[in-house]
């Protein structure tokens, strides 16, 4: 992808959170987190100073929006740093895959499926867990990081079916 299709990705991702995802709660519990797919489609080899730059303006413009003052910020930024670690962790590290952008045709749907749903497990449970500020409510944290998740997971796996290479 070049510079324009990612700066549009970007628009489109915090313009979906904003205007659409903000507003949607399924069954009181399961937000989705549409976008983390910036960070998610990024490719692998972008240089860590972009990359966090990019994290934490995302986040920050969420939580302008979204009324969460640092949170998304913060959980985008160590995202950011977690990336690459969980790459690696469901693709053998080589020459050839140091290159690549994730997603469902260069990784195959069972890596890329495993990325995504750790990818969007740890932000969910992060975010999650600095808004309740506390671990007396576990149960409560649980649920929302589940549903969250794997309502998130379902939304963007679709957009990755959807949104050509």
């Amino acid at each position: 992808m070049t510079v324009l299709k990612y700066l549009i990705l970007f628009c489109v991702c915090v313009l979906l959170q904003v205007f659409i995802f903000n507003h949607i709660i399924l069954f009181h519990v399961a937000i989705p987190i549409v976008f983390i797919y910036f960070l998610i489609k990024l490719p692998i080899d972008i240089k860590l100073i972009y990359l966090f730059t990019l994290a934490f303006c995302l986040g920050l413009i969420i939580d302008i929006f979204s009324d969460t003052p640092g949170v998304n910020a913060m959980a985008c930024t160590l995202i950011a740093a977690l990336r690459i670690p969980i790459y690696y962790a469901y693709i053998p590290k080589d020459d050839t895959t140091a290159r690549l952008t994730p997603g469902i045709s260069s990784m195959g749907i069972a890596a890329y499926s495993k990325y995504i749903l750790t990818f969007i497990v740890i932000y969910c449970l992060l975010t999650f867990s600095i808004e309740y500020f506390s671990f007396a409510d576990v149960k409560s944290i649980a649920v929302l990081v589940a549903a969250s998740s794997l309502f998130t997971f379902i939304v963007l796996i679709t957009f990755d079916c959807l949104i050509p290479e």
